[in-house]
């Protein structure tokens, strides 16, 4: 047998990979760009129909249709030669100059390691829960697009997250299927000898072998790794079973198999990113092992490594919830991480503690990964302006004395990646009237393009739009109440359900409490007569899941569940089980509206109504998240005013009264409000401003090139520096930050005066150092933000005066005096404060 078919034997299994052109269908099998370019969907459909339609998994149908279909479609010309061009498109698409080496040719970034704890690329790989993995699957896919280089790092789960069913009492039922890796479109990661790539790592007591698999999504990667490894003991071989399993030691453990084995994954296929992209808290252990790996290479202490490794680590956070981070007691990080701090980072239990903790001496705090990232990362982001501000508020505690609008967290608001959620008939509008290529560039043109089309034809696409979805959930509802055992009449009545003529909402989210994913039930009266009103009838589809450890997210769905049975509503309302990306395709990609109800301000981002943005659809949410930046009655409507008010039920009721109201007065009359031609005008001018406008401004495309050039290029660029030279610069660093933190508490101020000048204030400030080099400060005059103005932050020069150093500026205002402090701040190698130096010391 010859060694190329030897792999493949190896790769493929059972295919009969002998057959001529089998080969070519394998090609486009695994690589998901399949996901979101659909040009191959009716090669899967017409090997397999039922089966496509079920799974949606190229990869399944080929390993499951016969030799005898195989061979009969390949001796077709016409299914063959579609193949060819399929593999030659796939092919131009690879070479095809992108917007990254159009505008970065010479740039330093040759790689960016995305780590995440899920990735929702497709239906077909269920390593995903929710928002979390939808961002970074949807960042992956628009960085394959524009050419950035980006590799995805995270676990294959056995059982990945659970599949949701529903009782007829509306209670949830949780399921864990698995993932048999074989059905998965994803290969083994082989060495050139064939062996496939295993990993070691260290747990109490035992080694871990670490399998490892690869994704193509098309010009990017993901990289997998699962536990579930012979060599392993069976407590071992189950650390990846299940997503954000049960209990803490599996938590820590999943996290040391990212975060370390993640980063040896890298090491071992000769990859050496200068940015790690640390997705949540949960990846944050890759900051240790990139600092270790370094320490090795350049012969460093771990600070000098950190000074180093973390100007390319960057941390992007997603709660709005302090508590949100995991959190380890002392006992725990010494069982699991102890040993691995002592003999691989050279330092002792208490100094990684402190990473961890908001007062690195206090022995009754517990190791914070949302801190550890903080810690190690050269530039830290939220996920929306207003998420920026919550986290800044969050991570106040660790930047003691420091205003709190300079607490170093930025923010990019996430967008969604609009080729993977638009629907067929979306596609073919976008096309027609912005060009194949859209997505792939700067979307410049777009807003200008979309409104070139007329009235009929955006109200025909959304007719359309509509339809389909309707065909969709009868479907879909039939089978939920089959496989529920409703009775056979019910059954028969989901085949009649909705009107593809009726104004359509949808609402789909986790169900957990601050979601308020019962806010419509408020009123339960008000929302069936707007529900059944005869002239202008609504109907909503619902879906979600609750965490399946949550007994409070169980309540809401069962209420949901109870309120249409009670009141008969089926024509009306429907919950749909199994909540996942299949499934929110279906919803964006049809219904009119798109509702979103959170507790202002726990939207960190919100993704979901981003998704109908392309699609037609119009939203109408609190105005939290990304919502708050998009928001203008252009484009959709707003309940709330921006503002917090805690749980008060109070505000939970004014809300739900503003959201009857838009229902009422706004919504359902700008959809039947129509002209002669039968078509809703007003409505049809929203939709138009929300396609122009939204849709790409809240496309990941506009995200990963906002990350490329804000954070990616000047972080490997600042890496690179500080690495030269086997870390010379880190090096100062880290002596610099060691003089400091021995010599701070001894600087003083001697003297601060302000004398009026015109137009404003001649400053002096006697400043005494104790023996720190003056040239590792700035002397600086402050002033807080004002009536929306930039805070004031102005360098005063100095001079040595026998013991101390004098120090003046004038500065030109009309502020009062008091508006102004003296201030000395760390200032020294162009490191970035107060993220990597958080001193301070102020005039009293």
């Amino acid at each position: 047998m010859s060694q190329k078919r030897f792999f493949q034997d190896q790769l493929y299994g059972f295919l009969p990979t002998d057959i001529d052109g089998l080969d070519m269908l394998i090609e486009l099998a695994l690589d998901i760009r399949w996901s979101w370019n659909h040009a191959a969907d009716k090669i899967w459909k017409h090997l397999d129909p039922a089966l496509w339609e079920l799974t949606h998994n190229p990869w399944i149908v080929l390993q499951t249709v016969s030799r005898n279909q195989l061979e009969r479609q390949l001796a077709d010309p016409a299914f063959k030669r579609r193949i060819r061009e399929l593999i030659a498109e796939r092919e131009q698409e690879a070479i095809a100059t992108t917007w990254f080496q159009q505008n970065h040719t010479h740039a330093p970034l040759t790689c960016v390691a995305y780590f995440s704890m899920e990735f929702m690329l497709t239906e077909a790989l269920t390593i995903y829960s929710g928002g979390l993995g939808n961002v970074a699957g949807d960042q992956l896919k628009s960085a394959s697009d524009l050419g950035v280089p980006v590799v995805g790092v995270g676990l294959l789960y056995q059982q990945g997250y659970f599949r949701q069913g529903l009782d007829q009492n509306g209670d949830q039922l949780a399921m864990f299927p698995y993932n048999e890796p074989g059905q998965l479109p994803l290969t083994p990661l082989r060495l050139p000898d064939g062996e496939w790539l295993r990993l070691k790592i260290d747990l109490p007591g035992y080694p871990v072998w670490l399998r490892t698999w690869q994704v193509q999504v098309g010009r990017a990667r993901l990289y997998l790794l699962d536990s579930n490894d012979a060599a392993n003991l069976p407590v071992h071989r189950g650390i990846t079973s299940e997503l954000y399993g049960d209990g803490i030691d599996t938590r820590i453990k999943q996290e040391i198999i990212l975060g370390i084995g993640g980063w040896k994954l890298l090491r071992a296929l000769g990859l050496k990113p200068e940015v790690c992209h640390i997705n949540e808290g949960h990846t944050a252990l890759v900051i240790l092992e990139r600092a270790s790996d370094y320490m090795k290479e350049a012969g460093v202490s771990f600070e000098e490594a950190l000074a180093v490794t973390r100007a390319g680590n960057h941390f992007t956070t997603h709660t709005t919830l302090s508590s949100s981070f995991d959190r380890f007691n002392a006992a725990t990080i010494e069982q699991f991480l102890g040993s691995y701090a002592r003999h691989d980072l050279g330092i002792s239990l208490n100094r990684l503690m402190g990473l961890g903790r908001e007062t690195a001496g206090n022995e009754n705090e517990p190791f914070n990964m949302g801190y550890l990232a903080f810690r190690g990362c050269g530039a830290v982001n939220g996920v929306s302006r207003l998420h920026g501000e919550v986290s800044r508020r969050l991570f106040e505690p660790i930047f003691p004395r420091w205003p709190t609008p300079e607490v170093p967290v930025g923010s990019v608001t996430n967008g969604v990646h609009m080729p993977a959620w638009d629907s067929e008939l979306a596609d073919n509008l976008w096309t027609k009237t912005c060009g194949k290529e859209r997505w792939k560039g700067t979307l410049d043109t777009l807003e200008q393009d979309i409104c070139c089309l007329s009235d009929e034809a955006l109200w025909q696409f959304r007719n359309q739009s509509r339809d389909k979805l309707v065909s969709f959930i009868r479907e879909r509802w039939e089978r939920q109440l089959n496989i529920s055992g409703y009775p056979t009449e019910m059954v028969e009545m989901a085949k009649r359900v909705f009107n593809p003529k009726v104004l359509t909402l949808g609402f789909a989210r986790r169900f957990v409490p601050y979601k308020r994913t019962n806010l419509l039930l408020h009123n339960p009266q008000r929302l069936i007569h707007l529900l059944t009103n005869e002239q202008r009838p609504v109907q909503l589809v619902v879906a979600g899941k609750a965490p399946p450890r949550d007994p409070a997210g169980k309540s809401l769905i069962r209420q949901w569940i109870q309120f249409i049975q009670q009141y008969h509503l089926y024509d009306h309302v429907i919950f749909l089980s199994d909540h996942d990306i299949f499934l929110t395709e279906q919803l964006v990609r049809g219904v009119d509206v798109w509702i979103n109800t959170p507790r202002y301000p726990m939207e960190a981002s919100g993704t979901s109504g981003m998704k109908v943005l392309v699609n037609g659809g119009i939203n109408l949410s609190v105005l939290d998240g990304w919502w708050a930046e998009a928001y203008s009655p252009e484009v959709g409507w707003a309940i709330g005013d921006g503002k917090q008010y805690g749980d008060d039920v109070d505000q939970d009721a004014t809300d739900a009264n503003a959201l009857y109201n838009l229902l009422e007065h706004e919504v359902i009359p700008e959809f039947y409000e129509r002209n002669a031609a039968d078509i809703p005008e007003r409505w049809v001018k929203k939709m138009r401003r929300s396609m122009a406008t939204l849709t790409p401004r809240f496309s990941s495309n506009r995200t990963v090139r906002e990350y490329t050039e804000k954070y990616y290029l000047p972080m490997a660029e600042r890496y690179l520096q500080r690495a030269a030279n086997r870390g010379e610069q880190g090096i100062r660093i880290a002596n610099v930050q060691a003089e400091l933190n021995n010599r701070w508490y001894g600087l003083s101020f001697i003297d601060v005066k302000a004398t009026a000048i015109a137009n404003g204030y001649l400053f002096h400030a006697s400043v005494f150092f104790n023996g720190i080099d003056p040239e590792k400060v700035c002397v600086e005059v402050f002033a807080n933000e004002e009536r929306g103005e930039e805070p004031v932050r102005v360098k005063m020069t100095g001079q040595p005066h026998e013991q101390y150093h004098e120090f003046s500026v004038e500065i030109t205002t009309k502020r009062a005096v008091s508006d102004y402090t003296v201030r000395i701040v760390p200032a020294y190698e162009n490191i970035s404060v107060p993220l990597e130096n958080n001193l301070i010391l102020w005039q009293r």
